[in-house]
């Protein structure tokens, strides 16, 4: 445990923004989730719904700093090569 005040500000600080960034990580996953559900189920046009959310909250995530901006780009990637091969 830290000793100087600084340093215990600092953890609580931490703290917040790991709840913060656990909160949004859980939203991007939950909803890619959802979305490949749908892909599965053979729902596509739900699957089409859940695909915008799903690239949106991953945006969100990016922008946030939770997830690298190449991470997203590839998470958005593959997400949509999913839509369109499930489409043809």
């Amino acid at each position: 445990m830290p000793n100087i005040k600084s340093a215990k500000k600092r953890v609580k600080i931490i703290e917040k923004k790991t709840l913060r960034n656990n909160m949004i990580k859980t939203g991007y996953k939950s909803a890619v989730k959802k979305f490949e559900q749908a892909i599965a189920d053979g729902n596509l046009e739900e699957a089409k719904v859940l695909f915008s959310e799903a690239t949106k909250k991953i945006d969100q995530a990016c922008t946030k700093g939770v997830i690298v901006k190449n991470t997203a780009a590839r998470k958005k990637s593959s997400l949509s090569k999913k839509l369109n091969a499930a489409i043809a």
